[in-house]
């Protein structure tokens, strides 16, 4: 398992608990933390990591780089990667290795939590009903995130590392799949990942990847226009989109769909406003 890290020991020491607990056979996995050069240090990484995981520093700032350096300070011909602040299910591992075995790549579930159900902000709100489909990702789009992906070790070999500056996960898989490696999903290999709290946390989620589908999205050929045409059906979205917030069975009560509705408004109409400014060059 390569779990890259970046300062938030909490949420680490939640996550290797999480992986201690796997019903596969503890013999059975290694578990690598690649850690991105953290300001807390190395020693204060590795004293929380407290032997449960091997521990390597990788000082090229990025998820990329550091997935990267964990799979190259690991052995086993099978990978798994989740991130830091990611919580497993009990029998992740083990339902995404079986997966494994009649595909390339999979991505598992991704499950939103929050810390107040009933009283969502409408960041989580927002983040409840639309992050992490990593089915539709899989199944229609054809690339899963990265924070619960498998796959083997040679395919990793043949595609390359993953890529910095660009959406690395939707990268990394379609370079995968146009080599012929077929992605499957797979929803009871199951992890659980924090909603973002609010407002300013979401914000920067969404700057950076803008910043990412804006660098891999000018690769391709007519990449202007593309991005102009995803960018213009972002306000048409927010009335496209709203029933979904309104009806959302994962919300409790009115208070929480309304906050989710405004916050809905607030992001689309921000992320339209910064996809204008990077397609002008203000803003890469």
């Amino acid at each position: 398992m390569v779990v890259p890290h970046y300062d938030d020991l909490d949420r680490l020491d939640l996550c290797l608990a999480s992986l201690e607990r796997q019903t596969l056979a503890r013999d059975r996995f290694d578990i690598v933390v690649a850690d991105n050069a953290s300001p807390c240090g190395e020693a204060a990484v590795r004293a929380r990591i407290a032997g449960r995981a091997t521990l390597v520093v990788c000082a090229q700032r990025g998820a990329g780089p550091a997935r990267n350096a964990g799979v190259a300070a690991s052995t086993e011909p099978l990978l798994a990667f989740i991130d830091s602040d990611c919580v497993a299910d009990p029998a992740w591992l083990a339902n995404g290795l079986a997966a494994l075995e009649g595909a390339d790549l999979i991505g598992g579930r991704v499950d939103v939590s929050v810390r107040a159900p009933g009283n969502r902000s409408g960041a989580e709100a927002f983040e409840q009903v639309f992050a992490f489909d990593n089915r539709h990702y899989v199944q229609k789009l054809g690339f899963s995130v990265t924070a619960n992906l498998f796959t083997r070790r040679d395919v990793f070999v043949a595609v390359g590392g993953f890529r910095t500056e660009v959406a690395e996960d939707l990268d990394w898989c379609r370079r995968a799949v146009a080599l012929g490696y077929r992605i499957a999903y797979a929803a009871d290999a199951a992890v659980s990942h924090p909603a973002r709290a609010d407002w300013e946390e979401l914000r920067r989620k969404w700057d950076r990847l803008q910043r990412e589908a804006h660098a891999t999205m000018r690769e391709r050929p007519g990449g202007a226009l593309r991005w102009l045409g995803r960018s213009l059906g972002l306000l048409p979205s927010i009335v496209a989109h709203a029933p979904r917030v309104m009806r959302s069975p994962m919300l409790d009560n009115r208070g929480e769909r309304a906050r989710g509705l405004a916050m809905l408004v607030r992001l689309r109409w921000w992320r339209f406003v910064d996809a204008q400014r990077r397609l002008l060059g203000a803003k890469r």
